[in-house]
């Protein structure tokens, strides 16, 4: 049994294409304008991307021109979501099981937060991080290790859920602590993880 555990946010508690369409209507109007700069694959690209990304590394990843960048930055900073929304379904059996829970997400603060207040999940956590790249150079591993000393969790008493390879599944991997990928579409048949499900219910077997 696990004294923990932190759990990513978009695409992990609740799916991002249920508010993609009208939360990035003005940033995926501003990308359609970059075809010519990147061609029009790679708006399409980077688009889909950007429901799984922070904006800093899908910019980076497909080459937008600082001032490209620095347009689309100036959209999201400010913004903030607020419209109803609703968490996965089976997110229900992590959130009703006694355990410590901590949320650590990367993006715009006020965007996250508001999402946060939104799915009326800020109750269900000891601690929530938001790792925002526009004011601090801090990750995600930072702040797994910032909870690991604050609370005295030992990285086996931990467990990371998340539904990327690349962010929090790899940044706990690196500091010790056992993972659950979140993968519902099987986009991530060999991620190095040491639990993978299309269920997130299943994570609960995992940590009690």
């Amino acid at each position: 049994m696990k004294k923990a555990i932190i759990l990513d946010l978009d695409n992990t508690i609740y799916p991002v294409s249920s508010i993609s369409g009208n939360l990035f209507e003005a940033v995926f109007g501003f990308v359609d304008t970059l075809a010519e700069e990147i061609g029009a694959e790679e708006i399409e690209k980077a688009k889909a991307e950007m429901q799984r990304r922070p904006y800093q590394q899908v910019a980076e990843k497909f080459n937008f021109s600082e001032t490209a960048k620095n347009k689309g930055l100036d959209l999201l900073k400010d913004l903030e979501y607020a419209l109803p929304m609703r968490p996965y379904e089976e997110y229900k059996y992590i959130s009703e099981t006694p355990i410590d829970k901590y949320l650590v997400t990367t993006g715009f603060t006020k965007l996250q937060w508001s999402k946060i207040r939104l799915l009326g999940i800020e109750a269900d956590f000891k601690g929530i991080y938001i790792v925002d790249p526009q004011i601090s150079s801090e990750t995600k591993k930072d702040i797994f290790t910032m909870i690991m000393s604050n609370n005295n969790y030992r990285p086996e008493e931990l467990l990371v859920i998340g539904d990327d390879p690349e962010s929090e599944i790899k940044a706990a991997g690196s500091l010790g602590i056992d993972t659950f990928l979140f993968d519902p579409e099987d986009r991530h048949a060999d991620a190095v993880v040491t639990h993978s499900s299309k269920s997130l219910k299943d994570a609960v077997l995992v940590f009690m």
